[in-house]
């Protein structure tokens, strides 16, 4: 018996450069998994265009004329929550952008050439990943019932270290945790999949949003109480330990399951510098990048957290994790602050 062909996931452009659009139709034309079902030349047409046509995905420029994407965006979601993905080239747009509702963002290429093949890879990627989101999932409004969290109880271990990993839906993600901890806490260092370039501005984003000193590792930086590093983008990141610290080590390798920064190769060296002492926390995001790392901080006796499927953007990364064996302890995006928290706590 043959299966019927899978639905092709709908993807909408609105973008007013005619050239760009045309670059666009030949990208995604060679994927078979995606049908451009229409194009926009500005918000008042693709508002008009969603309900008609019924895209899957809509794909957003920011710089446009009569409306910008962000304003478009807040008038949008409300009305059509539609997974949206930005293009942009203007980097500090990008992350209004995602506080607005889009789902994700790549850098819009400086030259609009036939010869992007790099660029519409990874944009297919983010197509398919978006169409697979669990839109409306930070409207829950029973996610933000929490207590206030005091903060570790008892003198922090220096040899303590979280390690987090997340992809699509990350960025969010990991505000939400790293908004809830006190100074107090023992080094933390993340990698958010995320282009070269855009890593610094997020870091310095999220550490005006928390009272944790949050900034774009850098080789050699030291990871101690307070302190968050971020990959950065085009970068693995590792920890090596030194004396009673750690240390990060940031190189351009081989990219690990397609990534670089990869999380797999954060875990994998957290695990083997700090053994015991290291928090694995595996966030929202589509691929398997991060499973055997988390897998081997709980294999050298670290504690491993996964997030949930009900709270994920993208139900990939910490799926397969879970899958692997390699979480401890699976929960909701809210209640992962608390649980670090309470283990850090222990005695």
């Amino acid at each position: 018996m043959t299966m019927p062909d899978k639905p092709k996931i709908r993807v909408l452009v609105l973008d007013d450069s005619l050239l760009f659009r045309e670059i666009m139709a030949k990208g995604l034309a060679s994927d078979s998994r995606i049908e451009i079902v229409g194009f926009a030349s500005d918000p008042f047409e693709a508002k008009d265009k969603i309900p008609e046509l019924d895209p899957d995905v809509l794909t957003l420029d920011i710089e446009m004329p009569r409306m910008d994407g962000i304003k478009f965006l807040k008038h949008l979601l409300p009305q059509y929550p539609l997974p949206v993905i930005v293009l942009s080239m203007l980097k500090t747009s990008v992350f209004e952008a995602m506080d607005a509702g889009a789902i994700d963002f790549i850098a819009k290429p400086e030259k609009i050439q036939d010869d992007n093949s790099q660029f519409f890879s990874e944009l297919k990627s983010k197509i398919i990943a978006a169409s697979q989101t669990r839109f409306g999932y930070r409207r829950n409004p029973k996610a933000e019932i929490r207590l206030e969290i005091e903060g570790v109880h008892g003198p922090i271990d220096p040899l303590k270290i979280i390690a987090i990993g997340a992809s699509t839906g990350g960025t969010d993600a990991i505000n939400s945790i790293l908004t809830k901890f006190t100074p107090n806490m023992p080094g933390i260092v993340i990698v958010q999949h995320m282009p070269a370039g855009f890593t610094a501005l997020y870091a310095k984003r999220v550490d005006s949003y928390s009272q944790l000193a949050v900034k774009e590792a850098a080789d050699g930086d030291e990871i101690g109480p307070g302190k968050v590093l971020i990959a950065p983008g085009d970068y693995h990141m590792t920890v090596e330990k030194s004396g009673q610290s750690y240390r990060a080590r940031c190189n351009q390798g081989a990219k690990v399951n397609g990534h670089r920064p990869s999380v797999d190769v954060l875990f994998e060296s957290v695990a083997k510098a700090a053994g015991e002492k290291a928090l694995g926390v595996i966030l929202t995001g589509m691929g398997t990048d991060g499973a055997a790392g988390l897998k081997t901080i709980r294999d050298y006796g670290g504690y491993t957290i996964g997030q949930d499927e009900r709270s994920s953007v993208v139900y990939g990364m910490p799926m397969a994790a879970y899958m692997s064996g390699a979480v401890m302890m699976q929960l909701p995006l809210y209640r992962i602050p608390d649980e670090i928290i309470r283990k850090l706590s222990m005695r």
